[in-house]
């Protein structure tokens, strides 16, 4: 028999749970990431350091570049 607990959503596709998990937990290590390029960024500027501003900036730019394609809106 049977239990259903009540306001408990039941999964009706094996695995899907762990799916949208993992899908969470990828976007808030994302924005994470994006969090601490964007302090290093601030602190490159204030310490004018032209050289590491610059590779900040670009690899933060490859992460938005590399994540904007995958973003499908529906």
């Amino acid at each position: 028999m049977k239990k259903y607990l009540l306001n408990s959503p039941q999964s009706e596709v094996p695995g899907i749970d762990s799916l949208f998990a993992e899908m969470i937990l990828d976007k808030a290590l994302l924005t994470f990431r994006k969090e601490q390029l964007e302090q290093k960024i601030d602190q490159s500027l204030r310490d004018r350091n032209k050289e590491e501003f610059l590779r900040l900036t670009e690899e933060l730019n490859q992460i938005r570049k590399d994540h904007e394609e995958k973003d499908v809106t529906v």
